[in-house]
């Protein structure tokens, strides 16, 4: 880190490798401090966080010291900046400041990005993002009906912003990067496009930068700053895996997937422990114990369905049901967060049942999850992957056996989930092969979860909480380091009757066609709403388009090679390899699949045509027409059935992907 004086402002630059991150004069400071005054709610994973800061000091002046700068009021030293190699720490010197607003540098018409998984602004230009995990809404878009109505039922509709994934790091287009490395609240606020606001919840913060020549290098960094993720197996790479939950009849209905030709390598049953029905919809019992009733000789028909070669997978999540013996068992061996003012174990409502929270911050409970459930419950009996649910509930008033405060452990809490589960499938020698999948995430998730999902979307084409969010989610996950994303290929959330239409179903095949896994999912209110077997039609939809995905299985395991090794994901912005382009800097509708296949799901109702950005300097192959296009926008015929997807007739993958329109009609 490098330090400049501005002798003509009075003030001072810090530069990492030539770039400005940080620039203080006496006219625009770069620190404010603070006390806090925090207000914290919290509802079912939807939480209200306000604050009123008080004893604000705004230090103008500034002495060059030993190893940093130090911040002065009249004089007096209020903070002190403290330099490294690409790093710096901002602390203020009253042990009582636990807020700062940071100032950073920002060029006219810099487009930024980041900010973990979002959901609804791939590129982050005019807006606040705070940085704190939660369910992140039902609608979350204030001018929707369905947002408003959730908001009254609970605070549970969300905004732009909410996510089960923030992580406060954000790339800017001058191929920059800053991170702040701290687990309290803090906020991104791109707002004022002079500069770039970060709110932090504490009196020190580190911040770390990242400088390179392009976006890819700087997403390789980024990648190995927290951690790549190890290839996905081929079994999970290699067909759909088809999510049922029906007890026994799953197996049954699974045979119509077969004999309509799917491509099969998983059945996921998320009703292996039991299920509850609440007003919500149909819920899990979560005790992490096969239900004999619903599922009788389970470790027997995994181990047949292995033999055809197809791998069970199920669920679990890190609380644990009052009303089950496994509670009553962690309850008895301190494995529960406790009551802030005795030792009663917290009990938190989940929508009509109260659970029990594991207290990661024990080794012991998370070696006892680990072992007892993931262990000997699961991964013994022969299940070869789990959703890895939730993580975001964390109360902000619980007592933690560490003794840490919660308002600091709630963001890293997905972090120590996705630990146990990556301990539970390490211990077993299964890393590589059984692959946990989670939403919920914050900076360092990367180096234990193999495998994201999206969340719980909405079944239809909303902007903010439809299908095409999970473009959006995947991209901006990407480019903090995340390799595989996918999605509840259907969509989940069904309430106030929005129910699924056929339409929906089909383009949704068509997306998670191009990811590393495609996965269906029943969704909440599994009744009311179609399913891939419903109708001949959207089982032969389904099918076809599980052979599209298993025959990109080659390129795909290519893909998972170079992640593996550079971090770079598979889904990837279409700027990363094309960054002298500025107008694709906010093209969120589309994407690269690796660097050869560029992919443009329809995700609007009624759509027949879209318009695509065919970057760089070559032409496109059109994968169903095996026609030619120039480099630029056009109007490209979309019918269902036939999205748009283009390839690079000079890749190494060209035979394969000119093999797509005859698997497709096959």
């Amino acid at each position: 880190m490098q330090l400049r004086v501005l002798e003509d402002s009075g003030g001072f630059e810090l530069l990492v490798r030539g770039e400005i991150v940080l620039r203080h004069t006496p006219d625009c400071p770069a620190v404010v401090i603070a006390r806090g005054a925090p207000v914290v709610e919290m509802y079912r994973g939807n939480f209200r966080i306000e604050d009123n800061p008080f004893d604000h000091l705004t230090p103008r002046e500034w002495q060059v010291r030993p190893g940093g700068v130090e911040l002065l009021v009249e004089g007096n030293p209020v903070a002190r900046i403290t330099l490294g190699d690409e790093w710096f720490t901002v602390r203020a010197q009253d042990p009582a400041a636990d807020r700062l607003w940071l100032s950073l540098y920002a060029e006219a018409g810099e487009t930024v990005w980041g900010g973990g998984e979002q959901m609804s602004y791939l590129a982050l230009n005019g807006r606040r993002f705070p940085m704190w995990t939660s369910e992140p809404g039902v609608g979350r878009d204030k001018s929707s009906e369905i947002t408003r109505q959730m908001d009254a039922q609970g605070m549970a509709g969300g905004d732009y912003w909410n996510t089960n994934y923030p992580q406060p790091t954000f790339l800017t287009s001058r191929w920059l990067a800053v991170h702040l490395d701290a687990t309290c609240f803090s906020a991104l606020d791109f707002t004022d496009p002079a500069r770039h606001n970060v709110e932090v919840w504490a009196g020190e913060a580190r911040f770390e930068c990242f400088v390179d020549e392009g976006p890819a290098g700087l997403v390789q960094q980024l990648a190995g700053r927290f951690g790549r993720q190890p290839e996905l197996p081929e079994w999970a790479i290699g067909g759909a895996i088809v999510g049922l939950k029906d007890g026994l009849g799953s197996l049954e209905r699974l045979e119509r997937f077969i004999e309509a030709g799917t491509a099969i390598s998983g059945l996921w049953c998320e009703d292996w422990a039991g299920i509850r029905e609440t007003s919500f919809g149909r819920r899990l019992f979560w005790d992490w114990q096969r239900d004999e009733r619903r599922y009788p000789d389970l470790p027997q028909h995994i181990a047949r369905l292995k033999q055809r070669g197809i791998r069970f997978l199920a669920y679990a999540n890190p609380y644990l049901s009052k009303e089950g013996s496994l509670y009553r068992e962690a309850a008895e061996g301190g494995h529960l967060c406790l009551r802030p003012d005795s030792d009663e174990v917290y009990l938190v409502d989940f929508g009509e049942f109260d659970c029990g929270v594991l207290d990661f911050t024990r080794e012991e409970t998370r070696e006892w999850f680990a072992e007892r459930i993931l262990g000997r419950e699961m991964l013994d009996i022969g299940i070869s992957g789990w959703m890895a649910d939730f993580g975001e509930y964390l109360p902000t008033d619980v007592r933690l056996s560490d003794g840490s405060n919660p308002m600091e452990a709630h963001n890293n809490w997905p972090v120590l989930w996705a630990e146990v589960n990556a301990h539970a499938v390490a211990k077993r020698g299964k890393t590589g092969d059984a692959v946990f999948f989670m939403r919920a995430g914050f900076s360092g998730v990367q180096a234990h979860c193999p495998l994201l999902w999206a969340g719980d979307q909405s079944v239809d084409f909303s902007r903010h909480d439809g299908i095409g969010t999970v473009i959006t989610a995947a991209l901006s996950a990407g480019l903090v380091g995340n390799a595989y994303s996918h999605s509840d290929c259907g969509g989940y959330t069904s309430l106030l009757g929005n129910i699924r239409t056929e339409e929906l179903m089909q383009r949704w095949c068509e997306l998670a066609a191009f990811a590393p896994v495609m996965r269906s999912h029943e969704g909440n209110r599994p009744d009311e709403n179609l399913q891939y077997d419903s109708t001949p039609e959207l089982l032969g939809c389904f099918a076809r388009w599980s052979r599209v995905h298993a025959h990109l299985a080659p390129y795909v395991r290519t893909l998972c090679r170079e992640a593996a090794s550079s971090g770079l994901p598979l889904q990837r912005p279409i700027f990363l390899h094309y960054p002298e382009d500025a107008g694709l800097f906010a093209v969120q509708d589309q994407y690269l699949y690796g660097a050869d296949l560029l992919v443009a799901p329809v995700i609007e109702a009624g759509a027949t045509s879209r318009r695509v950005s065919l970057p760089g300097d070559r032409a496109w192959r059109h994968a169903w027409t095996g026609m030619d296009f120039a480099p630029g926008t056009h109007e490209i015929a979309a019918p269902i059935g036939q999205p748009p997807v283009f390839y690079n007739s000079d890749s190494a993958h060209a035979t394969l992907f000119s093999g797509l329109k005859e698997v497709l009609a096959a």
